[in-house]
């Protein structure tokens, strides 16, 4: 019997900590840690993602080849030092901030991963699998290129900083992956996103994206402002930051007195009422962003001549950008990694060692090697059942037959409907394994969704569930994008034009005003966040919504992720029952099991929960 060659992947201590099991080059699992632990962006050792992991593939710690860990501490840290030293005096109090960490953990990581690895597997430090270090631009690049559906690709990776990179061109050829150049710190286009995203009162690393979200209620007014005092930027897309306005290379914050000066005002305060300026500034760096990803691309192509391009890091995650650089046509085609950001790092690692070091074989995949991200746990009936009786739900079972017309009906009522089945999502979207789903055509969905079952801002956008076939009925898109990451203006035949009266309302006041036939997915722009629903990936979910289409014409679903605000996306029937009860969400459906709001047991309203999450 030939020997198969089992890697496991991890990301960890610095956020979204994951691990990805990969088999002679097939993807086998892969999970976040925050899935398992309820804390969103967790950051720790990820031991349940590991254990899952090894259980899907029903293996020991001690059946592992090799562990790999997605960057290289050592070299990080000389980065912190160096730009200390390049630095010094100022900067002692983050320095002395940041220290403790590393000496303790982050220099010591080899020991304390073999420490941890040793404990979970129940096996000596000397019987553990081989450990290895990728880089972190390597992992990313490896997670792009490798599961594509291309046998050539420019890959290019944007992020806010591995150990020095912060921007990398990569060339995928079959088995191989060579790095071109790179833009190092603290020249950092994810930086920069993240030093607005900290001055409009968002959270750095989490609030990137409603930044984008809020994008589209302002007028980009600041662009210029940017271009000639942050941003250097070349006409082939190279770019420099003037370090004059920015702190986090000596400070505890992103932005400084300079910068509030440049804007007029201090950073707006976290939870307090966004303004028309936080929307014409997010809408200015949204612009910026895209004229940056639009050069390089250009350059990318002209210098490598491939045809695709594959993209990943946390920039990769900008849908609009994404959108903008297809509709250009600079590429034939892009790929974006589903799990674009530090998670994804683990699952690129693990690739990296198959291709690099083993020189293992690759298997091209026309869609992708992927399996539509669903990676993560699923769960029996029987288990199922155990599980929501120990819960005291209510349920009815039914096979999928009745079941579907039955929910067709429920959603075409406006009903709002937890969705629960197959294996969980790996990366930040749900894809229709842990989403909440909704009727699109209906007015009120989107702020009733957003704000008595997400409890969240207004102003975010939902995504639209389009089944593969009419995704051109409905929007100005030809082809497929399962993984949510492109936005495409809705077609002409089902915009709603606006009124004399409504063009001339400012910001947030539009939100309320329909935009399209299909309201609770289309932007105030007249966008929407793509994901397409394919038979061989999520039969079930295409089911459901081919009925919908049978019922009512049409083929699109409101899909938001199953969780609340500041909640990581349930992955448990307990998880996705506790969120249900808790929410206004009016029916539950985990497999075969459908679960009415009225049905079940009163409990008492405890709002006491809402403390658990941070805010995001």
């Amino acid at each position: 019997m030939t020997h198969t060659t089992k890697i496991l992947g991890l990301s960890a201590y610095y956020h979204d900590s994951a691990a990805a099991l990969v088999v002679n080059g097939d993807i086998i699992a892969a999970a976040q840690e925050e899935r398992f632990s309820r804390k969103k962006h967790d950051a720790r050792f990820p031991e349940n993602a590991i254990r899952y992991c090894l259980d899907e593939a029903g293996i020991t710690m001690a059946d592992v080849d090799e562990v790999v860990f997605y960057d290289k501490p050592l070299v990080k840290f000389e980065r912190l030092v160096e730009t200390y030293l390049s630095y010094a005096p100022n900067g002692i109090r983050s320095f002395i901030a940041a220290m403790p960490i590393w000496l303790k953990e982050k220099l010591y990581l080899k020991s304390t991963l073999k420490r941890e690895l040793a404990a979970l597997g129940k096996i000596k430090i000397t019987e553990l699998p081989k450990l290895l270090f990728s880089e972190h631009h390597q992992s990313h690049a490896a997670s792009a290129f490798f599961p594509s559906p291309y046998d050539k690709a420019a890959v290019l990776c944007l992020d806010g900083v591995g150990e020095w990179s912060t921007t990398t061109v990569w060339i995928g050829d079959g088995k191989t992956l060579k790095a071109q150049w790179e833009i190092d710190f603290p020249h950092s286009l994810g930086l920069l996103y993240s030093a607005f995203t900290y001055y409009t009162g968002f959270r750095v690393n989490s609030g990137e994206y409603k930044l984008m979200g809020l994008a589209p209620y302002g007028e980009p007014k600041y662009v210029d402002l940017i271009l000639d005092n942050l941003l250097d930027l070349k006409d082939d897309g190279t770019f420099r930051l003037n370090m004059d306005y920015f702190n986090y290379c000596t400070g505890l914050t992103m932005t400084n007195k300079k910068f509030d000066k440049l804007f007029g005002a201090p950073p707006r305060k976290s939870e307090s009422k966004i303004t028309q300026r936080e929307m014409d500034i997010a809408a200015s760096i949204q612009k910026v962003t895209e004229m940056v990803v639009l050069r390089l691309a250009k350059t990318v192509r002209a210098e490598t001549g491939c045809q695709y391009l594959c993209l990943a890091g946390g920039v990769a995650l900008n849908c609009v950008a994404n959108g903008e650089l297809l509709r250009t046509g600079i590429f034939d085609d892009i790929w974006i990694q589903p799990a674009a950001g530090d998670a994804g790092g683990a699952l690129g690692a693990a690739l990296a060692v198959w291709h690099d070091l083993h020189n293992g074989e690759r298997k091209v995949n026309s869609s992708d090697s992927m399996q539509g991200s669903y990676l993560g746990p699923h769960f029996e009936r029987e288990e199922i059942r155990a599980r929501l009786d120990k819960a005291g739900a209510i349920y009815t079972v039914l096979e999928d037959k009745t079941l579907m017309p039955k929910l067709a009906e429920i959603l075409d009522n406006d009903n709002v409907v937890g969705w629960f089945q197959g294996r969980m999502e790996f990366g930040p979207r749900a894809l229709g394994s842990r989403s909440i789903i909704g009727n699109p055509r209906s007015t009120k969905m989107q702020s009733l969704m957003n704000l008595k079952i997400k409890y969240r801002e207004s102003f975010r956008p939902f995504a639209p569930s389009v089944l593969i076939e009419d995704v051109n009925k409905y929007f100005k898109h030809d082809r497929a994008s399962p993984y949510m990451l492109l936005v495409a203006p809705v077609t002409e035949e089902i915009r709603m034009p606006m009124t004399e009266t409504q063009e001339k309302l400012f910001g947030i006041e539009k939100l309320n005003i329909p935009r399209s036939k299909l309201p609770a997915i289309t932007h105030v722009d007249y966008s929407a966040r793509i994901q397409t629903i394919h038979p061989e990936t999520n039969p079930r979910y295409y089911h459901l919504v081919s009925e919908f289409k049978a019922l009512t014409g049409c083929s699109v679903l409101v899909n938001t992720s199953f969780n609340v605000r500041g909640e990581p996306i349930v992955c448990t029937p307990e998880d996705a029952y506790r969120c249900f009860m808790r929410t206004e969400m009016d029916y539950l459906v985990i497999e075969n099991f459908l679960m009415a709001k009225p049905d079940q047991p009163k409990i008492e309203k405890d709002k006491s929960w809402m403390d658990e999450f941070e805010l995001d």
